[in-house]
Formats: C-alpha cells, structure tokens, sequence
C-alpha cells in the first residue's frame, strides 16, 4: 500500500550554488579512511565570557549548513557549534563531491542519488556515533576555554526533529556511563520523533491505518505491553507475522536494482507542514541540498529506533525543554505526550511548550515573530539551566 501512495519514480535534482557554510570548520578524522566529520562552529566576540557550549542537531534530509542564522543568535553568547548527521550534507559523498565541483566553478551538479547513501542505515547507529564524535570534540573545544576561568563550562543540545530522536536515544544508552554523555547538563527537543508520521488528507485515509498497524506490530514484537492474556497472543501471533514480512519486504525493496522504482519521492504534503511561512516553503522546495527520497529500510530503522526509545524513555533523566505543535502530522503530538507523561517530574528543571494550534514542524524556521519568540525562550531555558548548573557545582564536594 505505501508502495502504491508513495511511488518510486526516476527523480532528477540538482544543486546549483555550493553547500552554505557558517563558522569555523573543524574536520574530525573518522575511522576506515572515511571523508572527515566537518564540525562547524562559531563564538562570541569573547569566547572566554560564553556561559556554556550548544551543539545543534539537525533533522531528517536537511542539513546543519542552513542553520547559518540560528548559529549566529545563540553565538552571542555561547559557544556554538553543528555537524551534517550521516548521509546527510556534506556526510553525504554524493554530495560533497557536488560541493566541490560547484566551488571549483560547475554550474550545476546532479545530486538525486544522494539517498543512496542511506544503504548502512538498517539502525540509526551511524548518525548516534557522528552525534559522539562531534559532542566529544566540542567538548574538547569547550575545555580549552576553560583554562583560564569558568572551568567545565555546560554543554547543552539543541535538536529537531529525527535529530532529536538521535540525541535522546544517545543521552539515555550512555548516561552515566560515558563522558561526554555525562557532560551534557540539558536538551532541547524541538518536534522530537517520538512517534510515526501521520498522512494528512485523503492519503491519509488509505496510509495510516497500515502505518499504525506496522507500528503496532513493532511495539508488540516480542516485547508483552500487560495486556490480558487472550489479547497478549493476538498481539504477539500479529507481530511474529507481520514485522518479518514488513521487515523483509521492505529490506528486498532497498536492494540495488529494485530501490530505483520503490524508493518513494518526498510527498508534496511534507513540505506543506514544515513551516507556517510561505517564502521558507518556497525555499525548501528549491534547495538541492535537502535529500528528496528515503530507502525504505531507512524508513523502516526509524520506526524500530521509535518503538526502541518509547520502551525505555521512562528512565530519560536529562533535564529537556520540549516543544511541539499540537496538530503536526510529521511527528504527532501524541508521542511528545507519551514522554513527557513518563519523564517530566524526573527533574526540576524539565519544561514543555506544546503550541496546540500549530501544524508545522521546524519550529526554527518559523514566520515572524514566532521564531524570535521562540529562540528568546530557548535562550531563557539555557539560562536557568547554567544558573542551576553553577548552583549545583557550588554545593559538591
């Protein structure tokens, strides 16, 4: 049925200008001779005076490079910093090759096989190690300007989207077991991937019903919810069927020669609910540089990754800030609600912001004054958590 709605087609996409870059660049050497990790960052005029270290994370098929203006608001005062998540950007071969050839002074370059960098993606695994390796080396940055004043400055993540998803499920396998991890001391979850798209419209009434039924049967997979023992085998009976037929099929679709025809284009209706400004819609719709098709094992490992995060998010003990639109169908409320129902008295410090007459997505590229609203608040979060956080580190021993 998804293969009917959403068709793989021969999609053409091309980049004319080359990649829109901001701040520093750092290249982090990565293992297996694999290109650099470009970790961008920027500073206040006296990085000595930053109160804190913010990594932003991006979401699903953008990119940090457009991120340009938000860096620069939050670098006022902090020490900002950002990275292409895997087989997004310029992690994405294909495109940086594109970036390149642009900068070398090609007019344009073809980039609609970009998603096929999307092949190792089974799990989200690869995009939570670049997460790692650009959280420890801002770290490291952050550690520098600490030698002389306000040592062991806060680090804190600002995080949209699939990204959000990425960085919450990273904070809760390693807290209190890893570094960098531990330094971490809040997160910010902007229209976090807590739950599975709903289509909007009339796709919406042919899709949806086998988008909950596939999530449904992931959520029951081996894994009983403390239902009554005659629906507990229903569930299970279900899921033993349908998540290795799912899995399979969609698995046999992402293989070389069969993912040309059923690697679904982006519907229309995605770019529809990203924001409220039209000029920002007109905008996406014209940027080479977002990824336009999704492997369907990409798709199915991140609704594995959704259905692995609810089950554990109970013990999420990082203090958040959690905003969301009440009426998003890319990332629906109802899994912002879930997590916040289970984790927001495991700290003080936890806040939530739910727009409920909102419908887009990327809260940071909002019309005006909404995205100014919206950043000042941010801002004000950030703040309260380094006072709690100077406050804490006075009372140690």
């Amino acid at each position: 049925m998804l293969l009917i709605i959403l068709p793989g087609c021969v999609h053409r996409q091309f980049v004319t200008q080359p990649y829109p870059r901001w701040g520093e660049e750092i290249p982090i050497n990565q293992a297996n001779d694999a290109n650099p990790l470009i970790l961008r960052l920027m500073r206040p005029a006296e990085p000595i005076h930053a109160s804190a270290c913010v990594l932003l994370v991006h979401g699903m098929n953008e990119y940090i490079g457009r991120y340009g203006e938000i860096a620069r608001y939050f670098a006022q005062r902090f020490i900002v910093a950002g990275f292409d998540l895997y087989a997004h950007g310029l992690s994405n071969p294909m495109l940086q090759q594109a970036d390149q050839a642009l900068t070398a002074g090609a007019a344009r370059q073809e980039v609609g096989d970009a998603y096929l960098a999307q092949t190792r993606l089974h799990d989200l695994e690869p995009m939570r190690q670049g997460l790692s390796q650009a959280l420890r080396h801002l770290i490291l940055l952050c550690n520098e300007q600490d030698k002389e004043e306000k040592p062991n400055k806060p680090v804190f993540i600002v995080s949209h989207s699939l990204g959000a998803l990425i960085a919450a499920s990273y904070l809760l396998s390693t807290e209190n077991t890893h570094d960098s991890a531990m330094r971490v001391q809040g997160i910010v979850l902007l229209g976090p991937a807590f739950s599975v798209s709903e289509v909007p419209g009339w796709r919406g009434w042919l899709a949806n019903p086998f988008i909950k039924l596939s999530f449904h049967a992931e959520e029951h997979f081996l894994n009983p919810q403390n239902e009554p023992l005659p629906l507990l085998i229903v569930n299970q009976l279900m899921s033993l069927i349908t998540v290795p037929l799912l899995d399979g099929l969609f698995e046999v679709l992402s293989w070389p020669g069969l993912r040309t025809l059923f690697t679904p284009v982006t519907p229309d209706w995605v770019v529809d609910y990203l924001s409220d400004s039209e000029a920002e819609k007109a905008e996406i719709r014209a940027d080479g540089w977002f990824i336009r098709r999704n492997l369907l094992r990409y798709v199915k490992g991140i609704e594995a990754e959704v259905v692995r995060f609810r089950r554990h998010m109970n013990t999420f003990a990082i203090p958040y800030y959690l905003i969301y639109s009440g009426r998003d169908p890319i990332t629906p409320a109802w899994g912002n609600e879930d997590f916040a129902r289970v984790t927001q008295q495991n700290h003080p410090d936890n806040a939530l912001l739910p727009l409920p007459e909102l419908s887009h997505h990327e809260h940071l590229f909002s019309s005006q004054p909404l995205r100014d609203e919206l950043l000042k608040k941010i801002e004000q979060w950030l703040d309260q958590r380094v006072l709690s956080w100077n406050q804490e580190k006075t009372t140690r021993p």
